[in-house]
């Protein structure tokens, strides 16, 4: 059987509302601070659900590009800092500041970059309302008078996979690449990719990136709709949940083989063992409840890695305080774990799920956590509901049983994922 080789990660970036560095948003984790608010995106005075975890930060102190802030989306701004922070976390500029003329652009031609988000916003199109208004089912006057409503420019900011172009552009990375819209699974998703294109021999180097900013009033209202948002706090696994709430942020990883990383000498955070992908075929929203999706990903996470459940360090799930998705989440790790569960927690009580970048921001904090050796508590749990009381859900800070997680993140449609990373050692706080 061919050997594939191992994949680590040699540099991390994020950011949501809780901070905009790694350690700055896991020292708020462990402070129990709530990083969510009233949001002043628009007037929110009679809404039902009129708080989320926004960024605010002004773009030009995350990209000092006038320019290119003047055509990119929100979103795109968070995916690119976080890239680059990772990049610059991984010392790839100064490595390749040495490099031959040669040597460089076989390092670029073999560096990919994958990019995930939840999918378009429906803001992208408000800039056509006035010209439909006018237009009155026209396609003729549309078509007339479409440059004088439009800016020509209007596609180049609104392109999905924006920053993975971006990213490249200003990095000088050539690579494979690929983005991936596959709603709140997508940043993990941009992980496994990265992950699979080292070990089966495409890239060298790569760096995964997920991001999403889905504050505006139709996402949220829609959510509000389907009953999944709550009111004021986002409180997983408690007996009062009631949803989740939204939130903006982005985080990036840059993985590398082993052989390649310790080419260079690279600092190695962690290495990826294994995921697990299903779908549960069940609908857009409905989620089993016997947790068979989260169950499966969980078992081919595992196997993969060629570990059993006694070397699980500690369980990140997706948490997005929703009452089945808790449930379920429950009873697949009971199913799979016995009665020898580690320490479970999760991370967007803290600041809102950010949806297509939960998963690359979820399993940055994992590794955090690892190398810090503590399970952050979950702040916002008071009462842990009664179906969930058997298991060792944080409602204190915890130590990791290993130097080893499981991260959950999971979708509409029935998507679940399941990653397992191994720290390469423990430090203290920075």
């Amino acid at each position: 059987m061919e050997i594939m080789p191992r994949v680590v990660v040699t540099g991390l970036g994020a950011i949501c509302a809780a901070g905009n560095y790694p350690e700055h948003i896991f020292n708020s984790l462990l402070d129990g601070n709530v990083s969510i608010a009233e949001h002043m995106g628009w007037d929110v005075e009679n809404w039902p659900c009129r708080v989320a975890g926004v960024v605010g930060i002004n773009p030009r102190e995350l990209i000092n590009d006038r320019k290119l802030l003047k055509l990119i989306k929100k979103t795109d701004v968070l995916g690119i800092y976080v890239a680059e922070k990772a990049l610059d976390s991984a010392g790839i500029s100064k490595y390749r500041e040495s490099m031959a003329i040669e040597a460089d652009e076989s390092f670029a031609q073999r560096f990919g970059i994958y990019g995930g988000t939840s999918g378009a916003l429906h803001s992208t199109q408000y800039d056509f309302l006035p010209l439909i208004k006018e237009a009155n089912g026209s396609t003729l006057i549309i078509g007339q008078k479409l440059n004088n409503y439009i800016n020509p420019m209007w596609l180049l900011g609104n392109l999905p996979n924006n920053v993975v172009c971006h990213v490249g552009i200003r990095n000088k990375l050539k690579g494979p690449n690929a983005f991936i819209t596959n709603h709140s699974t997508s940043g993990m998703l941009s992980i496994i990719e990265a992950f699979e294109s080292l070990r089966i021999g495409d890239t060298d180097r790569a760096i995964a990136i997920g991001h999403d900013a889905p504050i505006d009033p139709q996402t949220v209202l829609y959510y509000h709709i389907t009953g999944l948002l709550a009111k004021e706090s986002l409180i997983p696994f408690d007996s009062k949940r009631s949803g989740c709430i939204l939130g903006e942020g982005g985080a990036a990883l840059v993985l590398e083989t082993l052989d390649a990383a310790s080419a260079r000498s690279a600092v190695i955070h962690a290495e990826i063992l294994g995921k697990g992908c299903t779908s549960e075929a069940q609908g857009l929203l409905p989620v089993r409840m016997d947790g068979d999706g989260v169950l499966r990903a969980i078992c081919l996470s595992l196997e993969q890695a060629g570990l059993s459940t006694q070397q699980i360090g500690m369980i990140v799930c997706h948490g997005n305080g929703t009452i089945t998705s808790d449930l379920s989440e429950g009873e697949a790790i009971r199913k799979v774990f016995g009665s020898k569960i580690p320490p479970i927690t999760c991370f967007k009580w803290a600041f809102g799920h950010t949806l297509g970048a939960s998963g690359s921001i979820d399993t940055v904090i994992a590794i955090t956590a690892l190398q810090r050796g503590i399970v952050p508590a979950i702040a916002t749990l008071k009462n842990i509901d009664q179906s969930l009381e058997d298991l060792p859900i944080a409602k204190a800070h915890m130590e990791p049983v290993t130097n080893t997680a499981l991260i959950l993140s999971r979708g509409f449609g029935g998507q679940n994922c399941a990653l397992i990373v191994r720290a390469n050692s423990r430090r203290g706080s920075e």
